[in-house]
């Protein structure tokens, strides 16, 4: 399916633009957490996790070489650190690792062969646990009673699952339809 497992300057490129893509909207995603937070505390804002990590997942479905995760969240990890995040530079840093780490690892499970819609719903679910034990401590959600924390939990990775692993498939399907990505991994798929 591919050459080389080196990364071309087209990878490098579209992982940035997908992560510069992904420091504006959140950007715009912030102020809507914050609101939805104030409307229907922690399990509202749950429902729009997955618009969080969608880059990287995408990233990896289109360019499928180890280590494009890493990448691509690290990358988005600093430009959200540099537009003065909401949560604090901290997060951005730590998000992006436990994103990172279990992407690669899962895809590393998989041998880089398998990018159907299951598999990719599976990993949209699958970013989601670690980085919320993380942030649990970082931002006090074990205040939260046991009830709330676990609605929390399920409906971020439900929200991982939809809005991360299917998009990422959705819009990579779409966009690779257009024949741009003929240059990448997804493109040259037979």
């Amino acid at each position: 399916m591919q050459a080389s497992r080196k990364f071309t300057t087209q990878d490098i490129v579209l992982m940035a633009m997908l992560a510069a893509v992904n420091g504006v909207l959140t950007m715009y995603l912030s102020p809507v957490n914050k609101l939805l937070t104030s409307l229907g505390g922690p399990i509202a804002t749950s429902v729009t996790t997955g618009l969080y990590i969608v880059y990287g997942l995408l990233a990896y479905y289109i360019i499928r070489k180890p280590g494009t995760a890493a990448i691509t969240f690290m990358i988005g990890g600093t430009i959200q650190a540099l537009t003065g995040p909401t949560y604090g530079i901290p997060a951005c840093f730590t998000a992006a690792a436990c994103y990172a780490v279990v992407a690669e690892g899962l895809f590393a499970a998989f041998r880089y062969k398998k990018w159907s819609t299951g598999v990719m719903m599976l990993a949209g679910g699958a970013l989601v646990p670690l980085w919320f034990v993380f942030a649990a401590q970082m931002f006090k959600y074990t205040a939260w009673p046991a009830g709330v924390l676990a609605a929390a939990l399920a409906v971020r990775i439900v929200s991982g699952v939809v809005l991360c692993g299917l998009l990422a498939k959705v819009i990579g399907d779409a966009v690779e339809k257009t024949g741009l990505l003929r240059r990448f991994a997804l493109g040259m798929k037979g």
